[in-house]
């Protein structure tokens, strides 16, 4: 049986990076044979290049918006459990309040990030809030849900056991919730990257400290495609990073006990 699960385990990361490999061999044949234009579709060499050549310049881009992106993931996480806890303290909380969490997911960034960055001196700090506010909602919502799915005869019994409310909260709701949690956190990390990207493309800061999205609009200025898709290609590799420390941390904690976990591996 563990060895049915390693081998599954394998297939989960050969299978999707074999479809890559072959679809960007595939790519790189069409922009070859047809001649299409580096300006209107770079061929996979062209970016590999760049990115070798450029590397320096986008590994400091990169990290500053990744460092952006982790501070509102952090700041998301704080405030968004906060306030699950303080909806699932009681509904008419929770009726009086969620639909303007709800509001904050349906509100697009680019409408509210010029206002946040006028209001706010400190660039990084504007876009951190910008970056918050994307990724805030699915930590509040499915924390909220977890919090809620709890066995009704289990809480009974803790009823009868005469269990406070905050040992109720800390011993049986947030057990409960892990996975939901842990689900939030999957969706969160990758719309809080996804937050810092748009914040940067709102702002358009620039010097040295000037992230990914910067370098993308400078190189469509330029024309420089093959530089812009390396850009394109950083984010998408640091957005599968998070997702799969995410993954990471949810069998770690759950993999033990939780039948989401428990149940996989068999």
């Amino acid at each position: 049986m563990r060895s049915l699960a390693e081998s599954e385990t394998a297939m989960t990361i050969v299978a999707p990076v074999a479809v890559g490999a072959i679809l960007v061999l595939l790519w790189e044949i069409v922009c070859r044979n047809a001649d299409v234009p580096t300006f209107l579709l770079p061929k996979p060499s062209d970016i590999a290049g760049k990115l070798a050549q450029d590397w320096p310049s986008l590994l400091t881009a990169l990290g500053t918006t990744l460092r952006i992106a982790l501070q509102a993931f952090v700041a998301a996480i704080v405030i968004g459990t906060l306030i699950a806890f303080l909806f699932v303290q009681s509904r008419s909380i929770e009726m009086s309040f969620f639909p303007y969490a709800v509001l904050l997911q349906v509100t697009p960034v680019v409408a509210i990030a010029p206002l946040i960055i006028i209001l706010v001196k400190n660039t990084e700090v504007a876009l951190t809030m910008c970056a918050t506010v994307v990724a805030l909602f699915p930590i509040i919502s499915n924390t909220t849900i977890g919090l809620r799915s709890v066995d009704p005869g289990l809480i009974n019994l803790f009823r009868m056991n005469r269990a406070g409310r905050l040992q109720t909260l800390i011993r049986l709701r947030i057990p409960s919730a892990l996975p939901y949690f842990f689900g939030g956190l999957r969706i969160s990390s990758g719309l809080s990257l996804i937050g810092a990207v748009v914040a940067e493309f709102v702002a358009g800061t620039g010097g040295r400290r000037a992230g990914l999205a910067y370098e993308i609009l400078q190189s469509g200025f330029a024309l420089d495609i093959p530089r812009m898709f390396a850009a394109l290609l950083l984010i998408t590799l640091a957005g599968v990073g998070l997702f799969a420390v995410m993954i990471g941390l949810s069998k770690l904690a759950l993999g033990n006990w939780h039948e989401s976990e428990v149940g996989a591996e068999k």
